[in-house]
């Protein structure tokens, strides 16, 4: 059923509700169908203070909220995800979660089934998915063969709740799932604790059935920052930096062929062309107003989600595994 009207609401107050609500308020301020109701968070402080910097309704309580809202974008803390969503979900509430969906795959598992029963719209916040960078590539055919990524960040105590599989690894596995779409077959992963009580540096080796392998780091120990990914298949060589939004193409093709970009020839018959999508109108973009905007077409025009709770039990599944094993380790 489609909704005219979206009444939203948000849960969590911390420095990611913060940046959500400056958003939110951004697109209903430009968009008739989507009105801010206002915010909740445990910690009253918080609230309030959402409450002065935007003259946001701080509801007293999280049942208040729900009886004001039909939609919930919820940035709790990870192992409060469930719990929240389960409530908004039984009053028939759309509801948009953070990465990671859930602490736990089963508990991602309960969520489908209660969004199937209650024939709601869900949606888990893995940004990159909206990411200029990975964005612009929507016209190039990618099939990996083998893919490296790197997710480094500098430490900061804010994250340090969960692992950092759990918060930085994930978004390069959805990723990943999701360009290489075939069944895992092995994980291979190591890592370790180093200022905080849960790991803090990792890798992880994934081979795929279709004969795809990835090797991912992630580290939130790390002097500078990188969001890489280099993607390699037949043919082509392809760079996705999502900390700076761009993206290049290498790929090999005859002599003979009409490209767009810049073009190196090899040998008589083949040549290397170099492309670089677009960024003037890409450097605007904002991967966060960008996913809550689908969020909310998807319930006016009652259209599929983009990335689905499954996608988001997927990759925790994943995530659990490669915890485990080096926990074994």
């Amino acid at each position: 059923m489609k909704n005219s009207i979206i009444s939203v609401g948000l849960a969590g107050c911390g420095h990611l509700g913060k940046i959500h609500c400056k958003l939110l308020n951004e697109i209903s301020s430009g968009n008739n169908s989507v009105n801010f109701a206002g915010v909740y968070d445990i910690d009253p402080v918080k609230s309030n203070e959402i409450n002065s910097l935007y003259s946001l309704k701080s509801f007293k309580t999280f049942e208040e909220l729900l009886n004001n809202i039909n939609s919930l974008i919820i940035v709790t803390t990870t192992s409060a995800h469930f719990a929240v969503a389960e409530e908004a979900i039984k009053k028939g509430i759309n509801v948009f979660i953070e990465k990671p969906v859930t602490s736990s795959s089963t508990e991602a598992k309960d969520l489908i089934e209660l969004a199937k029963r209650f024939k709601i719209k869900t949606q888990v916040g893995h940004v990159e998915r909206f990411n200029p960078a990975l964005v612009s590539l929507g016209k190039f055919e990618i099939k990996p063969m083998f893919i490296e990524s790197h997710r480094l960040a500098q430490f900061n105590p804010r994250g340090t709740d969960v692992s950092v599989i759990q918060d930085l690894m994930i978004h390069d596995i959805d990723i990943i799932l999701h360009l290489v779409n075939s069944k895992i077959n092995k994980i291979d992963a190591n890592g370790v604790a180093v200022v905080s009580d849960s790991i803090d540096i990792a890798n992880a080796r994934l081979s795929f059935e279709n004969g795809c392998t990835s090797n991912i780091t992630a580290s939130r120990i790390s002097f500078k920052k990188m969001r890489k990914m280099r993607i390699f298949q037949h043919n082509a060589y392809i760079s996705i930096d999502f900390l700076n939004n761009k993206s290049e193409i290498f790929r090999l093709t005859d002599s003979n062929t009409s490209v767009s970009g810049k073009a190196f020839p090899i040998s008589e018959t083949k040549k290397v062309v170099f492309e670089q999508p677009e960024t003037e109108d890409f450097e605007r973009a904002n991967p966060i107003k960008s996913e809550l905007e689908s969020f909310f077409d998807s319930i006016i025009n009652d259209k599929p989600v983009k990335v689905s709770l499954e996608d988001g039990k997927v990759a925790v599944e994943v995530a659990d595994e490669i915890i485990k094993i080096i926990s074994k380790s």
